[in-house]
């Protein structure tokens, strides 16, 4: 059946509305190696999970080994991830499980520490290449994700490099460029590899995380001085290339530029659907940032950070279970509760759902053509 066709919007109507929700949670989780009595099978299974999120640290041990300890185990794990959602009566669709990391390179390299993958460039070194020098490189990075199991980088940061020496991006070489241009250039590159080898990326952070002078993770970070509207190039250019499956993730970060009521950009219903859906046009997923980081946990319950973001335009959600402890069940009741109560409508459920279905469909092509 057609994704376009107008019969998808009825069959979508059958689908029971935790297995939508279900799919809409990107969950990290303790493990190394998965057996039938394991939680996380149980989450794939029954709770229709929409795909997880793999860490080397553990930040509750403070040791590595989280989920990722060496080449064959990482295979072995992603193999029975798959297996175990694919393999879910609840799952009707065979809708393959993202199975998720985050891999910029440099700082942000999950594999740094697993022998045998190769040492990563930072996102400011990869930004010094030539076009080819760079595209082999994300070529590298790519295959290393292929033969693993991965299908979702969270990557690439197109967030300008507007502070060197203050926050969480400039200051780890997280950033391409402060040129919008450069940073235009040096995503297309890296998401065109990633693409031909069957795995989508992530655009982040929207709006804009480079002017930055604090960590979300650690609590409110307001950019609303330091912001420029240049921020927003980058996603203007990229997103009106559909040949490549990609999401864009959500900032915590306040600007009221963009929000004067100065809700974090991931709960902000004219920066996601406003700025995002309507001005920019971009009608694929958005995903929000951890919800588990300071900016929003230690301001918002539960229920409110999920009405607010679902409503804002959000289509799914990461829980990492790093900074917090929550499992899909708890999310999926919290979000078919705020439904039942009118807070969100299925509508708004059964559209995230869609866009969904679209993009793990689209991982599964073929190499892409004419990229």
């Amino acid at each position: 059946m057609s994704l376009n066709s107008a019969d998808l919007l009825g069959a979508i109507k059958l689908i029971p509305l935790r297995h939508k929700i279900g799919q809409m949670l990107i969950m990290g989780f303790s493990g190394c190696d998965i057996e039938p009595q394991s939680p996380v099978v149980k989450w794939l299974t029954e709770d229709s999970l929409g795909g997880v999120l793999l860490f080397d640290f553990d930040m509750s041990t403070k040791t590595y080994g989280k989920n990722l300890r060496h080449c064959n185990q990482i295979k072995r794990l992603v193999h029975q991830l798959k297996h175990y959602a694919e393999s879910s009566s609840a799952n009707k669709e065979k809708l393959p499980p993202f199975i998720a990391l985050d891999y910029e390179g440099g700082a942000v390299d999950r594999l740094s520490k697993i022998d045998n993958c190769m040492t990563t460039m930072s996102a400011f070194h990869q930004g010094l290449l030539s076009d080819d020098a760079l595209y082999l490189e994300a070529e590298k990075m790519a295959m290393t994700l292929k033969e693993l199991g991965f299908n979702l980088n969270f990557a690439p940061v197109v967030d300008l490099n507007l502070d060197k020496d203050r926050g969480i991006i400039g200051k780890l070489d997280r950033s391409f460029s402060s040129s919008p241009e450069e940073v235009l250039r040096a995503a297309r590159q890296f998401v065109k590899a990633f693409s031909q080898q069957g795995i989508a990326c992530s655009y982040k952070h929207f709006p804009g995380h480079g002017s930055a002078t604090g960590d979300t993770h650690e609590g409110f970070v307001d950019v609303t001085e330091y912001y420029q509207d240049s921020e927003l190039a980058p996603y203007e250019t990229l997103l009106s290339d559909k040949r490549y499956p990609v999401m864009v993730m959500t900032a915590h970060v306040i600007n009221r530029r963009l929000d004067n009521s100065g809700l974090p950009a991931t709960l902000s219903y004219p920066i996601l659907t406003g700025l995002l859906r309507q001005k920019i046009g971009f009608d694929g997923v958005i995903i929000s940032d951890d919800l588990q980081m300071q900016a929003i946990s230690d301001h918002y319950k539960l229920d409110e950070a999920l009405g607010l973001t679902l409503n804002a335009g959000a289509d799914m959600v990461i829980f990492g279970n790093q900074l917090g402890g929550n499992t899909p069940i708890e999310v999926i009741d919290c979000i078919e509760g705020l439904v039942n109560i009118g807070t969100i409508s299925e509508a708004r459920i059964d559209e995230a759902y869609q866009r969904i279905c679209r993009l793990k469909r689209k991982i599964n092509e073929s190499v892409f053509s004419n990229v």
